[in-house]
This record gives structure tokens, C-alpha cells and sequence, in this order.
């Protein structure tokens, strides 16, 4: 799937809720993924036989599991996995006594090209600027969501460029309080 997941769900957002404790999302996780590694793995492994691509397979799921807590929620999950699994696999050659140069590059098709924008995450920032005063949301949702520019955000609201930038500080600052106070 162009996701990696089942019902559109991407690798990344299903880590996020198995490190928060979905069982469901982990299994899921584990589930798209699996074929994903045994295939590069295979592809790459030179002539190796299938029990061995299952090792280093299962030995990449391993490691994932391991260090999972060491991934920043905040990237793409795949490119992480995808390293692991080269590191895996150079590992794996190695204890068999073979030299191998596994380069970045022929994983980079299977790379995400760039993060698909996370429609929950604007749904957040929606309400949440909603709950700011007018001017806040207005200049918040002119910069952040629209990506205007500041002289154009700054003509648009009637303020001076050192007048946006303050504005701009009491936005996000009340923004920040919003959040904290968890009323989302």
C-alpha cells in the first residue's frame, strides 16, 4: 500500500501508538512490515539462501523492537527501519566472512519521498487556533497553516514587521498554554 499499512495508516503513525501502548497498532505495525524487509532483504542478499534472509529479517525486526524507543516520533519511521535493516544485513555478510558495501543508495527508491501531511495534525491546530482570540488565529493561521509570508501576513493584519513579531510570541506563547492545559 503507498502508506505501508492497513486501512491508509503509515508505519509512522502506527509506532507512535504502539510506543504508547497499542497492542493492536504494534501487531499491525509488525504486520506491514514484515514482507517490506523480507523483500529488500532478499533483494539484496546476493545469492543467500531463504533461511538465512529469515534470519536477518527476523533478526531486523529484533533490533527494531529493541530500540524502538530511540526512534524520533517526530521523522518518518521508514528510513530508520530501512537503516537498521542495512545494518543488519552488513552484519550478517560479516559473520558469514563476506566483504559487502550495501550503499544508501539502493534503498532509496523504497524511501518515503517526502512525509504526507497528517490530517489529524491539522485538524488539531485548527482547533486549537479556534480557541485563541481572532487577531492570534488570524496571524497563526495566515504564517503556520497558509505559509504566508510576513510582510504579507503583517499587510494583511494591518502590523509592522516588529509588531508581528511580538504578536507572533503572544500567539504561540497563548497557543503553548492551550496546549498544556490539554483543551483539545
Amino acid at each position: 500500500m503507498k502508506n505501508g499499512g492497513k486501512a491508509g495508516q503509515d508505519w509512522s503513525q502506527l509506532m507512535r501508538l504502539a510506543i504508547a501502548g497499542d497492542q493492536r497498532a504494534y501487531q499491525e505495525l509488525l504486520t506491514a512490515m514484515t514482507p517490506v524487509l523480507r523483500g529488500l532483504i532478499r533483494a539484496r542478499a546476493g545469492g543467500m539462501d531463504m533461511s538465512w534472509c529469515e534470519d536477518v529479517v527476523q533478526e531486523t525486526l529484533l533490533a527494531i523492537h529493541l530500540k524502538r524507543a530511540t526512534w524520533d516520533s517526530d521523522q518518518p519511521l521508514r528510513p530508520w527501519v530501512y537503516a537498521i535493516a542495512r545494518h543488519k544485513l552488513v552484519d550478517a555478510f560479516r559473520r558469514r566472512g563476506r566483504s559487502v558495501h550495501v550503499p544508501v543508495e539502493d534503498f532509496a527508491e523504497t524511501l518515503q519521498a517526502e512525509p504526507e501531511p497528517d490530517s489529524f495534525e491539522k485538524r488539531d491546530a485548527d482547533v486549537l487556533i479556534a480557541r485563541l482570540p481572532e487577531r492570534d488565529g488570524a496571524l497563526l493561521r495566515c504564517l503556520a497553516v497558509e505559509e504566508r509570508g510576513n510582510e504579507e501576513c503583517g499587510a494583511r493584519l494591518g502590523l509592522s514587521a516588529g509588531a508581528l513579531r511580538v504578536a507572533l510570541h503572544r500567539a504561540l506563547q497563548r497557543l503553548a498554554r492551550l496546549r498544556q492545559e490539554g483543551e483539545l
